[in-house]
């Protein structure tokens, strides 16, 4: 099997990428790579803290592997990491890595051209896939995650902290991506398939900020920053 590392946010769509992938037994995932805000030790975007990032990838069984950034980084800090993490992975003979995009073409476009410069293949094996069939795809076997951000552009503070179920999708306005796909929310996954054993952790306060949407570059090449509030639900464990 190909040798290849997972690009892994703790959430639903980096959980399903990972099992599919797994399912096809064309890659072998040496490694989960995530992204930490260093003032914070948590999850970028995500707000999740990293122990129980460490929990999950102990429960998963595969060894995890970090990018430090600082609070909200700009476009330039964030590629300079990117491409030392590259050069690590390549040092170790992996040029493959997966990513959990469904249907963001720039966001995709983005990616495979900053990622074969260095030489680097990317698979994306939900690309083009219903997001409603993947989320009933996701409850029906046995996926269990729990919302931890929501964008207040598309969601109120209610949908926070919320576990992904049934009633949690018929609850979402007709607007928003089933996924959130557009970053309307972002979950972290506690048990599946996937796991040896559930992530254990208890629900926290809900706080409110505002601050940038992740940095991505259009087609030009411009970084293109945001500005919005979300709701985070802190996780302890």
């Amino acid at each position: 099997m190909k040798r290849a590392w997972m690009n892994w946010s703790g959430g639903k769509d980096s959980a399903l990428a990972l099992w599919k992938i797994q399912q096809q037994q064309e890659y072998y995932i040496e490694w989960l790579q995530t992204n930490i805000n260093t003032t914070f030790n948590r999850v970028s975007m995500h707000g999740v803290r990293f122990s129980l990032l460490e929990a999950q990838a102990a429960a998963i069984n595969i060894p995890l592997t970090t990018i430090g950034l600082p609070d909200q980084p700009n476009m330039g800090m964030y590629e300079l990491a990117m491409a030392t993490k590259m050069e690590w992975f390549i040092g170790q003979g992996i040029n493959h890595t997966i990513f959990g995009d469904i249907f963001l073409e720039d966001l995709r476009a983005y990616r495979e051209k900053a990622f074969s410069k260095s030489g680097i293949e990317t698979i994306f094996p939900l690309w083009k896939m219903d997001t409603k069939l993947l989320m009933r795809e996701f409850i029906d076997s046995g996926f269990k995650a729990v919302v931890v951000c929501v964008n207040d552009q598309w969601l109120d503070k209610s949908f926070c902290g919320r576990q992904l179920d049934e009633d949690f999708l018929n609850d979402l306005p007709s607007n928003v991506d089933p996924c959130g796909e557009n970053g309307e929310y972002h979950s972290f996954v506690f048990d599946g398939p996937l796991f040896q054993y559930p992530v254990k952790f208890e629900m926290g306060e809900i706080v409110y900020r505002e601050l940038k949407a992740p940095a991505v570059a259009d087609m030009n090449e411009n970084s293109v920053v945001q500005q919005y509030g979300f709701y985070f639900c802190d996780l302890i464990g």
